[in-house]
């Protein structure tokens, strides 16, 4: 997209310097988008659109009340301005506290190292869904239900604000989600796999191997068994590390939820241990070319690396502004929004453990009876408990990989599991599949990495003896 014209720009310098003095804070966040979705179900093309979005946001914020107000037509800046300024002098009743950053004036654009999807037929993207869903289908005929959800955009944001701060930056991010349900009478079977990418269309195409596996992995559970359900050390794959560093771990390092429940900030004290003292996490969008990685937050401030936890102890959390001011701490950069229609909040970027020092092979060393879990098929948290379901696992026996099971889910209590880390693979793997929900805001790009973990005690579901 091209950068925003010289005349916006003056309009929004305009209108900040005229009403700034209104309020304590006022920024104007403008924002023009551009992507392609399609979805086919079965034989049948249920999606297939390509749009264009255009619009923005006023936030004011007044003696600690907040004022918002979205906007898709230019014209009423003006109006919207003075309405967001309204609503936050409405609620306003105690002081505005927001950690102090620099104000930025910049164009930034994260960089592309291949083709820009904006640059593909729409034909070609359909007809690339098509090949994927074939060869979904072909792999078995007791593959009876398919999908393939194919997503790009292209988004250009401009941030005004008040301290004297005019951002521009713009991105391109794309998704594909593959599925095949296999049924065998009674018994029904679904494997999954998601790919995404901010690097280049061509990171969508040849990935015949990958889709196949999701229907091979529905088709062979049909006639696995279930794992007798019971309490077991498991190793993970880097897949569901990163799963669980994100889900289980991540929000909770969000301040919101921190600064929102005081027993939560409690538990969350800087400096409690947590884990061995090999175990290091951090979330960041400084580390360019995954999902979660961008210049400058939705609030103007520049992205970093934070470390989470250090040698095992917390040492960090995420914060927007005003959880860092509030709380007395840094921000971070993870104050992100999903579109103009929301307010920035605290999200994760990219998040990973590091890896560590034990080889792969070792994790399973002295481990009688365990689980070997990898990829994942859904999941849920609430609050510090967990539970995920693995899209294909296997029995360990006597430090060996013995038979495929299937129905495994993991659960437990987020700290007690990372305490109960007993080694942490050389290994690591990025995966930028992830669209993260959080207060209404769903699907928001991130990305997630870790090494292979050997857990013990972990919950693992199934059958019951």
């Amino acid at each position: 997209m091209p950068p925003l014209l010289a005349d916006t720009k003056n309009l929004l310098s305009d209108l900040i310097a005229h009403y700034s003095s209104k309020v304590d804070y006022l920024m104007i966040r403008l924002e023009e988008s551009e992507g392609t979705d399609i979805l086919l179900r079965g034989d049948k093309v249920e999606t297939l659109s390509e749009g264009i979005s255009v619009g923005g946001q006023v936030r004011a914020c007044y003696r600690g009340g907040w004022g918002l107000s979205s906007f898709n037509q230019l014209a009423s800046l003006k109006e919207r301005i003075e309405e967001a300024i309204a609503s936050a002098r409405m609620v306003g009743d105690e002081e505005t506290i927001l950690a102090p950053i620099e104000p930025i004036r910049a164009v930034c654009h994260i960089p592309l190292t291949g083709t820009n999807p904006r640059q593909i037929a729409l034909s070609d993207k359909k007809q690339l869904c098509i090949d994927y869903a074939d060869l979904l289908k072909s792999v078995d005929g007791r593959i009876t239900t398919t999908s393939v959800r194919y997503a790009d955009s292209n988004q250009n944001v401009t941030i005004a604000t008040s301290e004297g701060a005019l951002i521009e930056q713009s991105w391109v991010d794309m998704e594909m989600r593959f599925a095949a349900t296999a049924r065998n009478g009674e018994t029904v079977q679904t494997g999954r796999e998601t790919t995404g990418s901010r690097k280049a269309y061509e990171d969508l195409t040849g990935l015949e191997k990958q889709v196949k596996s999701a229907a091979q992995r529905a088709v062979s559970a049909l006639s696995l068994p279930s794992v007798r359900g019971d309490a077991y050390t498991i190793v993970i794959d880097p897949i569901l590390s990163g799963l669980f560093v994100h889900e289980a771990f991540g929000h909770l390092s969000e301040a919101d939820m921190a600064y929102e429940n005081p027993d939560l900030l409690e538990v969350m004290t800087i400096g409690r241990r947590f884990g061995p003292e090999e175990l290091q996490i951090f979330d960041g969008a400084a580390p360019l070319g995954h999902r979660g990685s961008y210049f400058y937050d939705d609030e103007g401030t520049p992205a970093t690396t934070t470390q989470l936890i250090k040698d095992g102890v917390l040492v960090g959390r995420l914060h927007s502004r005003e959880t860092a001011g509030k709380l007395g701490e840094a921000p971070t950069g993870n104050a992100r929004c999903l579109d103009y229609h929301y307010a920035p909040i605290v999200r994760m970027t990219n998040t990973w453990i590091e890896r560590g020092k034990t080889p792969v092979a070792d994790l399973f060393a002295d481990i009688k009876e365990g689980v070997y879990a990898r990829n994942w098929l859904g999941g849920m948290t609430n609050g510090e408990m967990f539970t995920f379901s693995a899209g294909e696992a296997w029995m360990i026996r006597n430090g060996k990989i013995a038979e495929p099971v299937k129905d495994v889910t993991l659960s437990g209590n987020v700290f007690q599991t990372l305490g109960d880390i007993e080694a942490i693979g050389d290994d690591f793997y990025w995966d930028e599949s992830g669209g993260c929900g959080k207060g209404g805001q769903n699907g928001l790009p991130v990305g997630c990495g870790g090494p292979s973990l050997r857990i013990k005690d972990v919950v693992v579901g199934g059958e019951v003896a």
